[in-house]
């Protein structure tokens, strides 16, 4: 029986582990922990979640996000069914318990009787069947390593929220409610005046921040930008952001200037994470700035926000569509190394390098999926021959055009879907050849 080494037990390594093991293959899962941290993490438990809690959309008709979730279910997915068994209640999101969502994928690992989990630094690539998920705070002498064979890496910028306690939050300046009525009152919103929101704003964008490394001081990816920076760019970009306060309404039906969301971080409620709120600050800036936001005037801090680098590979010179590496068939890197962006994003590759390296290993013919699907879309951005490329997040706007033009928009995003899961149903019917 081939054994294969899967570097890496983030959301992608779990994933690939997992289907080789179900699929009846030996894993060797090498992992840091609990020995070593990366400067993001902190929970002995595997497939941790950094930034949020959130998985994004839950709607596979009207998601790009939600759609590939129900991709990966059909495929087979250990991160879908981690999130089915600690999903808390976010609107029309699919948020989860950390706790309980680390625990389920540690727990699925360690009992499967095909994985063998080694706790050790991986310092250089490995030999034979592999699959590298190292994420983007790979350590350094393996990333030196990679560099060294595959050419310098680029780098890009991940910042996570602050949360708080649910108990310090001023309820008479606050109010639950999901935008446009949809959900169950998952949200708990914090309204701003015009003055309010005024002086945030000011405050935040002078706040002291805090001191980066030369090598840090790059452009910062779009996806997941600092407020700190959004509110620099103008008086009004948190108000279309972050702090949007279209459809959302208080009880007596008031609107208002400028609205903060909070999301739960745990099922019980315990704590909170403010929405869209990743930063750079200094921890003393964010508890003053904050709590500028009348809800938050005497808030807890249970975790501040934290910035670090993200690293990911040249990929269209480097992998195939497969994940595969050029000229090595059966080494495979995966996740945000690869200029996927995302959970859900990086735990979909780790899926698909898992089953492209079954039927390599099989000697099946190689069957990839177009791009009209997420996950091949997805695939063929890493693999596609672009300037200056740059991770991607899931999004309609990367999967193939529908035959003919469809103006509304809701419409257009159901058909996409219903034939992305066409698509879908085909490839595990001939992957389960």
């Amino acid at each position: 029986m081939t054994k294969i080494k899967v570097i890496g037990a983030g959301l992608a390594g779990a994933e690939a582990a997992y289907y080789l093991a179900e699929h009846g293959y030996k894993v060797s899962l090498y992992d840091i922990k609990p020995n070593k941290f990366t400067p993001a993490h902190s929970d002995k438990n595997f497939g941790e979640l950094v930034c949020s809690n959130s998985l994004k959309g839950r709607d596979a008709h009207s998601n790009a996000c939600g759609l590939l979730k129900e991709e990966m279910r059909r495929i087979g997915s250990l991160t879908m069914s981690a999130a089915e068994i600690a999903e808390i209640p976010a609107g029309g999101a699919l948020a989860v318990d950390r706790e309980k969502f680390a625990q389920f994928i540690t727990q699925s690992l360690r009992c499967h009787t095909n994985i063998k989990i080694i706790c050790e630094e991986v310092e250089s690539l490995p030999e034979g069947p592999s699959i590298i998920a190292t994420g983007p705070l790979t350590c350094d002498k393996l990333a030196e390593n990679i560099r060294t064979n595959f050419g310098g890496e680029l780098h890009f910028y991940d910042a996570s929220a602050p949360i708080v306690s649910r108990e310090s939050v001023d309820m008479n300046y606050a109010f639950f409610g999901d935008r446009y009525g949809k959900g169950a009152d998952d949200y708990l919103n914090c309204p701003l005046s015009k003055e309010q929101y005024d002086i945030f704003v000011r405050e935040i964008v002078n706040a002291d921040r805090a001191v980066l490394h030369e090598f840090e001081k790059r452009e910062i990816f779009e996806g997941c930008m600092p407020v700190e920076v959004m509110a620099a760019r103008g008086e009004q970009t948190l108000r279309f952001g972050p702090f949007k306060p279209v459809g959302l309404r208080d009880s007596g039906g008031n609107n208002f200037y400028a609205v903060l969301q909070l999301r739960k971080e745990t099922a019980s409620g315990e704590a909170y994470n403010l929405v869209g709120c990743q930063t750079n600050l200094k921890f003393g800036e964010q508890k003053r700035v904050f709590s500028l936001i009348p809800a938050l005037k005497n808030a807890e801090f249970l975790r501040y926000g934290v910035m670090h680098r993200n690293t990911y590979l040249n990929s269209p010179e480097i992998l195939n569509a497969d994940f595969s590496v050029k000229g090595k068939p059966l080494m495979f890197f995966a996740g945000q190394l690869t200029g996927v962006e995302g959970y859900v994003e990086s735990a979909a590759s780790g899926l698909l390098a898992a089953v492209h390296m079954c039927g390599k290993l099989e000697n099946k013919p190689p069957v990839l999926l177009d791009n009209a699907t997420v996950c091949g879309a997805l695939s063929a951005h890493i693999s596609g021959a672009t300037e200056n490329f740059q991770p991607m997040n899931a999004n309609f706007g990367i999967l193939k055009p529908l035959e003919k033009t469809v103006r509304d928009k809701k419409q257009r995003y159901a058909m996409l879907a219903e034939r992305a899961l066409e698509s879908i149903d085909g490839f595990v019917k001939k992957i389960c050849e």
